[in-house]
């Protein structure tokens, strides 16, 4: 059983009205769609917007649906100046970047006990999101890359180059990095998908809703084959 899990509705309608056999399940607020897509057992579910949420939507797929992997597919602001709106990024690592323990003697973006600040995708879902991404035919460049997350949306250029340089981030969003935790807490594999929406910099509330349906429809796309794959 695959889990996808998506922010927002733009994200996630499109998988919910491919699937056959559909059966909602209403948990926390949330609706956990559970059928088949492409033949392939999947529950699609739209989180909401941000950390707690998505953390709260994850454990949940793991504990009631008991899905072998996730994969979190949306849009993102671009932090990589080589990354272009309509782009997409394939994580290789995530992490929070509005965590600050530092006064206490961490570094920026460590959450204190946990053995590393950074969490790894899996491999194996990132080669098949590679061998995915020829099939989809997307006109876009892929990038693979580091998802960083906040509660913030990032439309800032100084705040833009100081998570760029602190955090060495490729994209910015709000979801991935708690996705990544509470799946590396559980020991799920999981995979970000993240098409972008904008350059997170003083155009980024101009390009935001300029973009976000396209962005979202690239991010799709690419998921779709790695369905028919998985």
């Amino acid at each position: 059983m695959l889990g996808i899990i998506g922010a927002m509705d733009v994200e996630v309608n499109s998988l919910k009205s491919a699937m056959e056999y559909c059966k909602i399940k209403n948990i926390s607020g949330m609706n956990f769609c559970q059928g088949k897509i492409d033949g392939k057992d999947v529950v699609v579910v739209k989180s909401g917007i941000g950390k707690v949420n998505s953390a709260i939507c994850t454990q949940i797929l793991i504990d009631s649906f008991t899905v072998d992997s996730i994969i979190n597919t949306g849009v993102a602001g671009a932090l990589n100046p080589e990354i272009e709106i309509c782009d997409i990024v394939i994580s290789t690592t995530a992490q929070q970047h509005d965590v600050d323990v530092s006064p206490l003697g961490y570094a920026i973006g460590q959450i204190p006990d946990m053995e590393s600040c950074e969490f790894h995708a899996d491999t194996r879902l990132q080669s098949l999101a590679e061998k995915s991404i020829q099939s989809a035919g997307l006109p876009v460049n892929v990038f693979h890359g580091k998802v960083i997350s906040g509660d913030q949306f990032i439309s800032n250029t100084e705040k833009k180059m100081w998570l760029r340089q602190t955090f060495h981030g490729d994209c910015t969003e709000m979801e991935g990095a708690a996705i990544a935790q509470v799946c590396t807490l559980n020991e799920i594999p999981f995979l970000i998908i993240r098409a972008i929406s904008d350059q997170a910099d003083g155009k980024g509330k101009v390009d935001y809703p300029a973009f976000e349906k396209k962005a979202a429809e690239n991010s799709i796309s690419l998921l779709r084959e790695m369905i028919k794959n998985y």
